[in-house]
């Protein structure tokens, strides 16, 4: 049964009746947005091999990240539930921590290379266990690859369910497997899973002697004193008598010339960690797509 109240937020409705688009987004409810899956969105994901994925914690600190397994890893287990599998990750756990303090959740999941199509999936999600998961549904299927078997599933309630339009979004081909090799599920070598990419590692460790000064800079201002971090042996010094020695032996009058090379030092450093990042482009394509969901039934 279609939802009774208008879908969409209070802030949206606001913004909507300031930009005179209200009519046009009552159009594109009425037409559009469903509070269940219909048969065309039930096909669309059991066939779908990835998605991007947005959480909040109870503060309303938001993440957004992206899934991926292979061809019908979203399980549709009604027209109104959905699951989809968490594998081994990086450990952080950031989606399932924030969905333990708050069980809103909004899934995009786009189509880039045969239908050229997306669906946004707005609900209230729960963690289950995978075992726990498999004695409710024992249809679930076993994953014959390690880094593709479930360690938890996410259950999401659907409370909104809505065509994401064509005209943007880039039609991409996949590269033949010959091309791309395997996919590294469920590894821990850090250069299979990218390496350090965006240069985030190499700047931390680039930062970190800048990062020891400052604290030497607030030992001796404070009048603290650390054997593994001070400057000189007898600790905190006045002003005028500061004295700090870089890796080649040189010293500097004080502590101002110091904090001045170093900053110069770690600016140039980061400069040439950026200037290796490579970026990466899709192609784009513009033709239209129209009307893959259907209106709205009933």
């Amino acid at each position: 049964m279609p939802r009774q109240e208008r879908p969409g937020s209070d802030g949206e409705h606001l913004v909507q009746q300031r930009l005179g688009t209200t009519e046009r987004a009552d159009r594109f409810y009425g037409d559009q947005v469903l509070d269940h899956l219909n048969a065309r969105m039930q096909e669309f994901l059991g066939r779908q091999e990835m998605f991007f994925l947005a959480t909040a914690d109870r503060h309303g600190e938001c993440d957004s990240t992206f899934r991926a397994g292979p061809p019908g890893f979203i399980r549709v287990l009604g027209d109104r539930t959905l699951a989809y599998p968490e594998y081994r990750g990086n450990g952080v756990m950031a989606s399932v921590g924030n969905i333990s303090e708050n069980p809103r959740l909004g899934m995009l999941v786009i189509d880039f290379t045969r239908d050229r199509i997306g669906l946004h999936i707005n609900g209230r999600a729960r963690v289950v266990l995978d075992d726990e998961m498999r004695a409710a549904h024992p249809g679930l299927p076993v994953d014959p690859i390690p880094g593709r078997r479930a360690q938890l599933w996410v259950t999401v309630d659907v409370e909104e369910a809505y065509i994401h339009c064509a005209k943007h979004i880039p039609h991409l081909q996949k590269v033949p497997v010959q091309q791309r090799g395997a996919r590294a599920w469920g590894t821990d070598d850090v250069k299979r899973k990218g390496g350090d990419f965006f240069g985030a590692a190499a700047e931390a460790a680039e930062r970190a002697p800048f990062r020891r000064a400052e604290r030497k800079d607030e030992h001796l201002r404070g009048g603290l004193h650390e054997d593994t971090d001070a400057v000189t042996p007898q600790g905190a010094l006045a002003e005028s008598e500061v004295r700090q020695v870089n890796g080649a032996g040189h010293r500097f009058a004080d502590r101002n010339d110091f904090v001045e090379e170093l900053n110069a030092e770690f600016l140039d450093r980061v400069e040439r960690v950026l200037a290796r990042a490579q970026p990466r482009r899709a192609a784009e394509d513009e033709t239209e797509f129209l009307g893959w969901f259907g209106r709205r039934d009933g």
